[in-house]
């Protein structure tokens, strides 16, 4: 193989690299890629275009473009592409309920308010009732606050 040939061959695997996750942010859903771990994307995305690269380099080496090598490598960078559609829709399909249902229990919770028992507590009646008064002043929205001096 030549220096040039090398070149090439880098240079391909970087456009590769760029087109892969690019495609697969535009057709799997960049929030889908946001949630999948990071092994997963390095290997699905650096595998698809290694593959690109290895069925060009087969295509080049022989008289024939389309030759047993070249299928083989065109197969593998296929079943990668199968990979990455089945990684974004299993994370689709199962984070995507994770997220909504941490939304809905945020919504709903409200602040807890001490519960004053006389002789428990080191504090006053009256701290704690400050104490009581401020929680719910803070709970309360903007317009609705009382200044205290």
């Amino acid at each position: 193989m030549t220096p040039n040939l090398r070149l090439a061959y880098t240079i391909e695997f970087l456009i590769a690299l760029f087109t892969a996750f690019e495609v697969w942010s535009q057709v799997g859903g960049q929030s889908h890629l946001d949630l999948m771990p990071w092994y997963l994307k390095l290997v699905l995305g650096s595998g698809t275009a290694w593959a690109a690269v290895r069925a060009t380099m087969a295509a080049a080496s022989h008289d024939r473009a389309w030759n047993a090598q070249t299928l083989r490598w065109i197969g593998i960078l296929l079943a990668l592409l199968v990979g990455c559609g089945l990684a974004s829709y299993y994370y689709h399909l199962y984070e995507e309920q994770e997220e909504h249902q941490e939304e809905s229990t945020a919504q709903t919770k409200m602040p807890v308010l001490p519960i004053r028992v006389k002789g428990l507590c080191s504090l006053t009646d009256e701290e704690s009732l400050r104490g009581e008064q401020e929680i719910r002043a803070s709970a309360q929205p903007w317009w609705n606050r009382r200044i205290s001096s």
